[in-house]
């Protein structure tokens, strides 16, 4: 049971999303370089047929990368983002006009253009701490933001990563910026902890088993632990073998007041929100 009553929509597109039912954002990452998939859906055919296989599997959401944001990842910039994300916009826009669209962005710039090309959601790691005009570009879009914490850029954020008090430190940052968006009249906003940005595996477990403390900023939650590191080392496995662990974790997120999973398997999230639904019906 929800300690706090967490906001139950976002307008997406002039259309209101239900957030008591938890959803799934698939993520469909368009670089050489990410940890899992990087690679392996660079051009329109495989990329299309990946939108194709998700949407038909469930997801909510498609999430779109140009960037990576793997630890220690090199940084493309703006203009190289742009120049990738918006033929990959058009073709899905146009082959999914119904689908809903977030892009994975910290440039305000990218915002600004991926928006224009059928974007529906901004999806920012660093909570725009990387780009000071991301706030009022998100107020004068009007589009749903997800506001994630991490402890610093993907080329140094795990660079001996250190809190005083992990969840008091992410509170109070999300807390801060929520208060800054919500001052610009952006009031459609997702939290993200950031599991893995700028954490140790210590402190994304201790994220995990007090996930339900974020309740307290009266605002919906997605947590992205999709084959992280937080698995695949604790487990002394592969990111490719790490689905078990992710589906674990999912059921947690789920019953510590999660509304968005962001997975790279989305029939595997969709199941574990439906066997979720049946034990949270058991209580009405």
């Amino acid at each position: 049971m929800a300690l706090f009553q967490q906001k139950s929509s976002i307008n997406v597109n002039g259309r209101l999303m239900n957030l008591r039912a938890p959803k799934v954002m698939g993520i469909l990452n368009i670089t050489d370089d990410s940890f899992y998939d990087g690679g392996k859906y660079l051009n329109e055919e495989k990329y299309l047929s990946r939108v194709a296989q998700m949407l038909e599997e469930g997801a909510d959401i498609i999430d779109i990368g140009a960037q990576s944001s793997r630890p220690g990842a090199h940084e493309i910039g703006a203009s190289a983002e742009i120049k990738k994300l918006i033929p990959v916009l058009n073709s899905i826009r146009s082959q999914f006009p119904k689908a809903i669209i977030s892009v994975d962005t910290w440039h305000a710039r990218v915002a600004e253009q991926v928006v224009l090309s059928g974007a529906t959601m901004i999806n920012d790691i660093s909570g725009g701490t990387f780009d000071i005009y991301m706030f009022e570009t998100i107020a004068q879009l009007q589009v749903p933001y997800i506001l994630m914490h991490t402890g610093g850029r993907p080329n140094s954020m795990q660079d001996k990563p250190s809190y005083k008090n992990v969840i008091k430190e992410l509170v109070y940052f999300l807390s801060k910026q929520l208060d800054k968006l919500n001052t610009l009249g952006v009031n459609d906003v997702i939290l993200d902890p950031g599991f893995g940005f700028g954490k140790t595996q210590e402190h994304n477990y201790e994220i995990m088993k007090n996930l339900e403390h974020f309740q307290f900023l009266e605002t919906p939650l997605l947590v992205g632990i999709s084959r992280k590191s937080m698995i695949h080392k604790a487990l002394d496995i592969s990111a490719k073998n790490a689905l078990n662990g992710t589906t674990a974790l999912n059921m947690i997120a789920l019953q510590k007041g999660a509304n968005i999973l962001r997975v790279h398997d989305v029939k595997e999230a969709k199941e574990v929100v439906k066997i979720y639904q049946l034990l949270e019906a058991q209580n009405n």
